[in-house]
């Protein structure tokens, strides 16, 4: 291959310009014509998709080994710098953000989705905080930035907060950063840099997170140690990846000009040009996708090819997606092709627990305008509690239901913090979970030995630990999990209801009606709205709807096929006067075993109360607060901690059964796999027509045909007893599906969380 550069699809504004001047930068340097050399490199992907690679497993990533000078760290292991202390601002400023457009391309964003930065490499972060500030300073209002990071060692907290205290003007948007660092563990990672500033931290091998990432990208940093140093990321595979995630007029730039690189990124559909380095760098080179892979991006993505504003329009409303090549095996979990969201989308959320405050608060936090509607207040039912553990149980062998509450347990964490940074919602206290028998004992140590895991996310503890955590005697060993806690469910649903732009409406739905071309009531689109009649006999008519209801609901006609599971619990709780309270025994962490217990609540006016159960009965439709149930409870805590028990009991000076307590009753909704379900809403009566030859071999006659989806309804529901964990992560997920964002999570424990995953089941099963 020849240095010339390879053949655009279009004028492309000269990068050099911003050495002048940004205002200058404002792409309307003439280029010369140039042909398409051949490439040397075979593509590994059809154009604009991305590699097949297998999930990598569930376990802690090696942080960065370093080396500083003062401020500028070192990776001893690739032996390159992440920056010069003299001029690595600079150089980002020219090789990324000034070579990618970004002053003009902020300026000029009127869409209501975010744009999209991809970055190969996080490092410091020096190259996302600069393009963070110069959003900040030049993009509209109420535009959004999302940035989507691959990282396979990351740093430290304390060594990313010393490396980016060189630059303090920073300081405002390195402050959450460090403070939201998550563990060192495979997975995405999803922090707030600013109200209008998403970061994804996807730690893992490039490619392999890359290719299972869901989302469109605008522009392109192609970062890492240099190619001489680490080859092994500068790969075609990596390229394929990052053709196969850009938006149809993604652009890139990177600091090398190696004629490896050139011929790999041309081998993936990138067009590219040799513009001048930074400094001493004579060279660097910068580009966008081709013409061929950018249609067939732009297919893929459901977008008008013909457009040439790379902020295309979607077709004509439809409610399937094309069909992506990775997902032949189960074309039904491919997303339907998601309706534009404009600031005047119109969502109703139905339910007001904390999957559907969780939906709401999210949809507004992105500007999108909410009614929340529930028949009673706001977090009833069984998010009614005083106090609710954030916990999970996590299978011995690796599965996607463990890979998905683990990531959710990270996410709400860092959620509860961002939202509520004094705690007076929840508590940062941790959970133990206790082997109390031999068989959990094992259990535990296979999922050990199977998962090995930062210490920050969870460690074994003997029962000496343990008991020094609680602060309280404890006679098991067990799992510590400094990342659980426990939350106040009700006060959280109402903080999350108060969101400027969420409208609360208690009222009861009579009926819901979809509106289509028939009535005159399409969306700009050409899909229907959904008119909801109230009890009070007024419609309501919205654009989108999420279903966020558990059992004992009626749900909506369509959606009657969904196999919810009610299962009843009973909690227990003993509240005690101020003058009393002194001398109780206190435990400073939630301890699970058979059931739970959390650390007392402290009221204002000085009183707290112990809650502590809670009972598991499938198909019990009892409302009644039985005395049976709290024995049962009181039983459970006796046998995890029956020294805490014992001293409580003598602080009372009366047996726990006899106490004055009080139960409450709910019920929790359930999946018969015990993952929620949250996603768009599939039509099945169209899923059985579609796949009913799957019924006869559900292997090798699997139609390649995307599921079918009644368009603008989404579910998030089945949280079973961990709703305060899982709750908030779906509700990101669908938040993103609905406003056409990179997903919070991995493409395949989105497909786990599909709610049309057990009708398929039921086909080929033929119920």
């Amino acid at each position: 291959m020849n240095d010339r550069p390879s053949s655009p699809r279009k004028p492309a504004p000269d990068p050099s310009a911003s050495k002048t001047s940004l205002k200058d930068a404002s792409g309307t340097a003439a280029r010369k014509p140039a042909t398409t050399p051949p490439s040397a490199i075979e593509p590994v992907t059809a154009p604009g998709v991305v590699p097949d690679v297998p999930l990598a497993p569930l376990a802690a990533l090696e942080e960065a080994q370093l080396e500083w000078d003062d401020t500028a760290p070192q990776a001893t292991d690739y032996g390159d710098v992440y920056f010069s202390i003299h001029d690595g601002r600079a150089e980002t400023v020219h090789v990324f953000l000034d070579s990618n457009r970004l002053s003009e391309r902020f300026r000029d964003w009127q869409e209501a989705r975010p744009f999209v930065i991809g970055e190969t490499g996080f490092g410091t972060g020096l190259n996302i905080l600069c393009a963070a500030q110069r959003f900040l300073a030049t993009a509209p209002a109420e535009a959004r930035l999302h940035v989507i990071s691959v990282e396979k060692h990351p740093m430290r907290a304390a060594d990313l907060e010393r490396a980016l205290s060189a630059w303090p003007d920073l300081a405002s948007l390195a402050k959450p950063l460090v403070a939201q660092w998550p563990a060192a563990v495979l997975g995405v990672h999803r922090l707030w840099l600013d109200e209008r500033i998403t970061l994804d931290l996807h730690f893992g091998d490039a490619v392999e997170r890359l290719s299972r990432l869901e989302g469109g990208v605008d522009a392109w940093f192609l970062d890492g140690f240099s190619p001489s140093k680490n080859p092994k990321m500068w790969s075609p595979e990596l390229f394929a990846a990052m053709a196969g995630v850009s938006r149809p007029t993604a652009t890139f730039a990177t600091f090398t000009a190696a004629g490896f690189v050139r011929r790999g990124l041309r081998a993936a559909g990138f067009v590219w040009r040799k513009v001048p380095g930074h400094g001493m760098k004579r060279e660097m080179i910068c580009g966008e996708l081709d013409e061929p892979t950018a249609a067939a991006r732009a297919e893929l993505m459901g977008l008008d090819a013909s457009s040439a504003s790379g902020h295309a329009p979607m077709r004509a409303h439809a409610v399937r997606g094309a069909l992506h090549p990775l997902r032949r095996e189960q074309p039904w979990t491919q997303p339907p092709q998601p309706a534009p969201v404009s600031r005047e989308t119109h969502v109703a959320v139905l339910g007001a627990g904390i999957a559907g405050t969780s939906c709401a608060e999210a949809l507004a936090r992105r500007g999108v305008k909410v009614t929340l509607i529930d028949a009673e207040a706001l977090g009833a039912r069984a998010s009614g509690n005083r106090q609710g553990a954030l916990y999970v149980k996590l299978a011995a062998e690796t599965n996607p239901a463990s890979r998905f509450q683990l990531a959710a347990l990270q996410y709400s964490r860092r959620w509860l913090a961002n939202l509520d940074p004094e705690q007076t919602l929840w508590s940062a206290s941790g959970v133990l979970q206790l082997a109390t028998s031999e068989r959990e004992r094992k259990r535990q140590q296979r999922f050990l030995d199977n998962h090995p895991l930062p210490e920050a996310l969870l460690t074994p503890v003997s029962a000496s630990e343990a008991s020094r955590i609680a602060g309280s005697e404890i006679a098991f060993d067990g799992i510590f999990y400094p990342v659980a806690g426990w939350v106040r469910p009700s006060a959280l649903c109402q903080h999350l209801a108060a969101t400027p732009g969420i409208r609360f409406l208690q009222a009861r739905i009579e009926a819901i009606q979809s509106l289509g071309a028939e009535e005159g009531k399409e969306t700009r689109n050409g899909a229907p709205r959904w008119q909801l009649q109230v009890n009070d006999g007024s419609y309501l008519e919205v654009d989108q709807m999420i279903v966020a209801l558990g059992e004992q609901t009626h749900l909506p006609e369509p959606l009657a096929h969904l196999p919810l599971q009610p299962i009843r619990g009973q909690v227990s709780e003993i509240t005690v006067a101020p003058e009393h309270a002194a001398h109780l025994p206190a435990l400073d962490s939630v301890v699970c075993a058979g059931g739970y217990v959390s650390p007392y609540q402290r009221h204002a006016d000085g009183s707290v109360t112990l809650s502590f159960g809670a009972t598991f009965a499938p198909r019990d439709e009892d409302e009644a607060v039985r005395e049976a149930d709290h024995a049962a409870n009181v039983a459970e805590l006796r046998s995890a901690l029956p020294a805490f028990t014992a001293a409580w009991e003598q602080a009372r000076g009366v047996r726990l059964e006899d106490d004055a307590w009080q139960g409450r009753v709910a019920w929790r909704a359930a999946s018969p796999d015990k993952s929620p379900l949250a996603g768009p809403a599939p039509d099945a009566a169209q899923w059985r027509e579609d796949y009913a030859a799957m019924a006869f071999d559900a292997k090798k006659r699997v139609p390649q045909t995307s599921g079918a989806h009644l368009p603008g309804l989404w579910l998030s529901t089945a949280h079973g007893s961990r709703g305060f964990t899982t709750a908030p992560l779906c509700a990101e997920l669908i938040a993103s599906q609905l406003c056409g964002e990179p997903l919070p999570l991995e493409r395949e424990l989105a497909e786990h969380l599909h709610p049309g995953r057990r009708l398929i089941r039921d086909i080929v099963q033929r119920r």
